[in-house]
């Protein structure tokens, strides 16, 4: 799963922050000997950190970004490895365990027009075929099958618990359209499912 990047990090002195930048995965630690990275994409299709020739890093709870030119990267066992400039040996690659990688959304594949990143559908309001509202796409997530829409419903006001969530398959079946210029995605579910 993928977010978008606080602006308000810093880089360094005369570095340029992309101002598209969106979170595609973060560092778990070296790959071999040779320096290499093994990075957890949040996406099943990392596409976009195996093209984007700069990345951007930071460390976990650390406002400053730097970037970082990728020389090379590949699929390894549903994580992606890749080498870095200025990563020289698996001591400087476990250094970098738990860096965040920031890319930015322009050097993002173009997708088909049924397509969507999931960055995108977050935040998305989601009604019924009965124009009844459901609530806000909170998050989505894979369970090998499909992806599914995790959206947080509303909580009534009298209550005191957490909100509520409903799981709906991103299939055909139940997603009749995704309006992404009124950030609306129309389902054919039911508020009692």
């Amino acid at each position: 799963m993928s977010a978008s990047v606080n602006l308000s990090a810093t880089a360094p002195a005369g570095t340029a922050i992309p101002s598209d930048l969106v979170v595609v995965g973060y560092i778990t630690g070296a790959y071999g000997i040779n320096g290499w990275v093994r990075i957890k994409p949040y996406s099943a299709d990392a596409d976009a950190l195996l093209h984007a020739k700069t990345w951007w890093l930071n460390r976990q709870n650390a406002p400053e970004l730097h970037d970082v030119e990728m020389m090379q990267a590949k699929n390894h066992s549903g994580d992606i490895v890749a080498r870095l400039m200025g990563v020289a040996g698996r001591d400087a690659a476990e250094a970098m365990k738990g860096s965040v990688v920031h890319i930015p959304r322009s050097h993002f594949p173009a997708l088909a027009d049924d397509e969507f990143y999931w960055v995108d559908l977050i935040g998305m309001m989601v009604e019924n075929l009965q124009g009844e509202q459901l609530g806000v796409v909170a998050d989505l997530m894979d369970n090998g099958a499909h992806p599914i829409l995790r959206i947080t419903v509303p909580a009534a006001a009298d209550q005191d618990k957490a909100a509520p969530e409903l799981l709906v398959p991103f299939v055909e079946q139940f997603v009749k359209t995704v309006d992404q210029a009124a950030k609306k995605i129309t389902v054919d579910w039911g508020l009692d499912y």
